[in-house]
């Protein structure tokens, strides 16, 4: 059975809470009362769970006890609530609260100070790509120090028997040439499964996220191209959330390390 009380407000916990500790009212609880803490139609559940509660032995410092705990974990639940945005592309309407995918990416690499993990199925060579990546290589002059990780899939074409070194060649020197504005390179690293010939062994690097910092991060559906920040339809999540921005970096470290990622030169 759900409680009445976790219906109540942060302000109307902690009303309630401070009105029993205090000793103002009179118990057993009457809705007249409770007149001022509580929503009128929520007074009398509430006046009914209240006097239930010490009826079965509660007192009513126990009692003010439980409601600021409710209300601690209202407070911790919208702090999380304010940490996390949609993060939109495509058609967007009266009312949204979403926000745009290009210009999120855009804020969160001219933020970067330590740190930046890409991962995108797919990067091209449009002029927003390049805008995006020239923010980020400005960053990367700023800051010595800024460490930048792109992951990416490198595509064959269907029964192109092009060897692996070759396709890896070039696509490093599309990168540089067409993709990349900077004179300090970012790591560039790829699935060598996405090159395999045998259809039981291929997989394709297929995660789209940015970490930037080691506390932001964003999850999206989005790859690195002008059609995915500017028309297709896309959802992501943007937080701020150091746990889940470590838990992503070790993943794809781990895999790294492991030699299931590998870099190609630049």
């Amino acid at each position: 059975m759900t409680s009445v009380l976790r219906q109540l407000s942060l302000p109307n916990l902690i009303s309630l809470a401070n009105a029993i500790a205090d000793s103002r009212f009179a118990l057993p609880l009457t809705n007249m009362a409770l007149i001022g803490h509580v929503p009128d139609t929520l007074a009398n559940a509430i006046n009914s769970e209240v006097n239930q509660l010490l009826m079965s032995g509660f007192t009513s410092s126990q009692i003010a006890y439980t409601l600021r705990l409710l209300a601690e974990e209202r407070a911790e639940s919208q702090k999380l609530r304010d940490r996390v945005d949609l993060v939109w592309t495509g058609q967007e309407f009266v009312g949204s609260t979403s926000r745009d995918t290009h210009i999120v990416v855009q804020e969160l690499f001219a933020a970067a100070k330590h740190s930046v993990l890409i991962s995108s199925y797919a990067l091209d060579k449009s002029p927003s790509t390049r805008a995006l990546f020239q923010t980020l290589a400005q960053q990367m002059s700023t800051f010595p120090d800024l460490q930048v990780q792109i992951f990416v899939n490198v595509h064959r074409l269907y029964q192109d028997k092009t060897p692996d070194s070759v396709l890896l060649r070039q696509l490093a020197e599309s990168f540089r040439k067409e993709i990349w504005t900077g004179k300090k390179m970012p790591e560039l690293f790829h699935d060598p499964r996405s090159l395999s010939m045998e259809i039981n062994k291929k997989a394709c690097l297929h995660a789209k996220c940015v970490v930037v910092d080691q506390e932001k991060v964003l999850v999206t559906s989005a790859n690195f191209t002008e059609a995915a920040h500017e028309r297709n339809i896309e959802a992501g999540i943007f937080v701020t959330d150091t746990a889940i921005a470590h838990a992503i970096i070790n993943q794809f470290h781990t895999l790294t390390k492991r030699g299931i990622l590998c870099q190609i030169a630049l």
